[in-house]
């Protein structure tokens, strides 16, 4: 199927510090890219890829799982790694977890990580009813479009695949148990008000990971997408701090990019 105007992967060539953004489930690039091109105008080689199954129709989601989508950003991941000196994750909801996970896995090569509203549980009573419910329905309502910014919208699907929506939650078991090996420098941001991700997993996330680093910050105007929302820049520059502190070979480029409008 084609990919929906907008969704498409996004991917800068840049200087010698390079940063991995992770879109979520059942979204799409769209999400993250104005954050992706703030970082491209300081100076990072950006990379964004598309997940697979994603940005097209919620049933080609029905053939993927979680193996796929971990395999797209360690693909990335890796390629960035060959040209970069250093590399950091960010990631939004799913894609934070995805962004744990890397970190965890590939230890040193990960420099840094930055959260947004990072997801680490399926919630609710029907998650626990998914191993067979998957058999009985294709799908159930979605979970894009949680902005208070008005006349904001998030590209992504309606509908949530069921068998996309048990790998998830078997996926995000995996990255729980492995919470441990995450040892990296790690900026946290979560919203206030967050429909679809419960403050409980960003406090998990917290209290469980071995990073002796570590920043949460709370952003107190948007709901879950805040990368779309009031907060928005907020996120993007705080990003860009974050990153600058840990390589401040970066710094010299962000602050020129700020300089000239970027």
């Amino acid at each position: 199927m084609p990919v929906l105007p907008g969704a498409e992967p996004y991917r800068h060539e840049g200087g010698q510090v390079g940063v991995l953004l992770c879109h979520g489930f059942t979204g799409s690039p769209q999400s993250l890219r104005p954050w992706a091109r703030y970082l491209a105008r300081r100076g990072a080689s950006v990379s964004l890829p598309l997940l697979p199954g994603h940005g097209s129709r919620w049933q080609d989601m029905q053939v993927t799982g979680w193996q796929d989508w971990y395999a797209e950003v360690d693909r990335a991941l890796r390629e960035l790694a060959e040209r970069c000196e250093r590399v950091f994750v960010g990631g939004l909801s799913m894609g934070g977890a995805l962004a744990l996970r890397l970190a965890a896995r590939h230890g040193a090569a990960v420099s840094g990580l930055v959260l947004v509203n990072p997801a680490l549980k399926v919630h609710g009573a029907a998650a626990h009813a998914l191993p067979v419910a998957r058999h009985l329905l294709p799908s159930t309502r979605g979970l894009v479009g949680d902005i208070a910014k008005e006349g904001v919208e998030e590209l992504g699907y309606d509908r949530v695949p069921l068998h996309a929506a048990h790998s998830v939650r078997a996926f995000f078991r995996l990255v729980d148990r492995d919470l441990p090996q995450v040892t990296q420098p790690l900026l946290l941001l979560r919203s206030a008000r967050d429909h679809v991700v419960p403050p409980a997993d960003s406090a998990r996330v917290l209290s469980r990971v071995s990073s002796r680093d570590v920043t949460e910050l709370v952003l107190e105007h948007s709901h879950h997408v805040a990368t779309l929302d009031h907060d928005a820049d907020r996120i993007f520059g705080e990003s860009v701090s974050f990153v600058s502190r840990i390589a401040p070979e970066f710094a010299h480029f962000a602050n020129e990019g700020t300089a000239t409008g970027g």
